[in-house]
């Protein structure tokens, strides 16, 4: 029978009635079944030898032994099989392994499902809703562990000898060893040669000295094979500059404009941002130091007397605003902001917000690594990303000679 064929047989025997055809007990279901035990049946053939009810079975050594019933999950809901069996025992089968009750798309379902956001608890009462399939938290929870090697791995891959900007960013949250606590997660995001966003790894923090532990991450993204790196960009991140410099010492530290802005916001009344926002422009568009010099005075001028902090913050943010602008437009473009990995971040928070707190670090790490995994599925995002890229590139090139290495792709 064709695939038209069955369809349309299918939808005969439904009755218009799209419930009778997916839902629960459908016909999909028993279709599912009957390929499930025909497929079971091909696989105990092959292993005893014989057809079913052929005397050549008889006195073979082994033979059918009748079924036993089993229900498995699949994407359509629980199917109920007869799975057969033989005298010996020895039937392995591949199809529908023993001791598994869970086809392969339902355990991805689990994971997209937590990548979302949703807790265990959540994911397992929709796939009852839905589907009508009864999965434990527990169950899921063994689901999501799968990934612990192959997160693992990916923690410890090889890197690119260099990348011509990093971004670095901490996002924080609640894990639970002896009390709950806020805990630091880092993401590291190489932008490379090619103009393609990587992410390269994430730690979660001890709370500890920002400068040590910054060297201890730094050290090791150089020894997973980065030589070099021409700008890092963070958000005033504790320690974070004298890291750089013990790792790599020709790297330009750069303060995120954005977040520069952002904190200014926040020493300030609303009804004052957009003018706010008008007399800050000048300062980070200016075309060299010294006349972004003029217009910080200039601010300072008009707003130091009811906004003091707002001054000083950027003050103490000179030494690592400045590099900025000594570049090229299409390198400030790409280095204007932390907004490559704000997107990081932002399906970050919202995977680890509906949990609370994790129990511990290796359950907050899987969280955040099945979230980021989960990003730009279409891929559409890092092509509109590459596209913006070859002036930037040119303009790095020059920017700094000898230290970009083109690959060959």
């Amino acid at each position: 029978m064709s695939t038209e064929e069955l369809a349309a047989e299918l939808l005969a025997r439904s009755e218009g009635d799209p419930v009778r055809l997916v839902g629960p007990g459908g016909l999909l279901s028993e279709l599912t079944r009957r390929v499930l035990e025909a497929a079971l049946e091909a696989e105990m053939t092959e292993h005893v030898g014989y057809e079913p009810y052929d005397p050549a079975g008889h006195h073979s050594g082994n033979s059918r032994n009748g079924t036993r019933s089993k229900t498995v999950i699949t994407d359509i809901g629980p199917v109920q099989i007869e799975v057969p069996r033989d005298r010996a025992g020895t039937f392995e089968p591949v199809m529908v392994p023993k001791r598994k009750r869970r086809l392969g798309g339902v355990d991805q379902m689990v994971l997209s499902l937590s990548a979302k956001g949703l807790t265990h608890g959540e994911i397992s009462a929709h796939l009852a809703e839905i589907y009508g399939a009864k999965v434990s938290k527990e169950t899921v929870t063994r689901i999501t562990d799968g990934v612990i090697d192959t997160m693992v791995e990916w923690q410890n891959r090889p890197l690119d000898a260099v990348y011509p900007v990093m971004f670095v960013d901490a996002i924080h949250v609640k894990i639970r060893e002896g009390q709950v606590a806020n805990r630091p997660i880092y993401v590291a995001i190489g932008v490379t040669v090619d103009g393609e966003r990587d992410i390269l790894g994430l730690w979660v923090g001890d709370g500890g000295e920002g400068a040590k532990y910054w060297a201890h991450v730094l050290t090791e993204i150089r020894n997973r094979g980065t030589k070099d790196v021409c700008i890092l960009v963070c958000d005033g991140l504790t320690g974070l500059p004298d890291a750089v410099s013990s790792v790599w010492p020709r790297t330009i530290v750069q303060a995120c404009v954005v977040h520069l802005i952002r904190g200014s916001f926040r020493y300030a009344s609303r009804r004052d941002w957009p003018e706010l926002a008008k007399d800050l422009k000048p300062i980070y568009t200016a075309p060299t130091e010294a006349a972004a010099l003029e217009r910080l005075a200039d601010f300072a001028g008009r707003w130091e007397t009811k906004y003091p902090a707002i001054v000083k913050m950027w003050e103490s943010a000179w030494a690592e605003f400045v590099p900025f602008l000594s570049f090229a437009p299409d390198v400030r473009e790409v280095i204007y902001t932390t907004n490559a990995i704000e997107s990081v971040n932002a399906r970050i928070r919202k995977a680890v917000k509906a949990r609370g707190h994790f129990p511990n670090e290796q359950a907050a790490l899987k969280c955040v690594y099945l979230a980021v995994m989960s990003l730009d599925p279409t891929g559409r995002g890092r092509q509109r990303w590459s596209n913006r890229w070859k002036g930037a590139l040119n303009a790095f090139t020059i920017a700094f000679p000898d230290r970009i290495i083109l690959t060959t792709k």
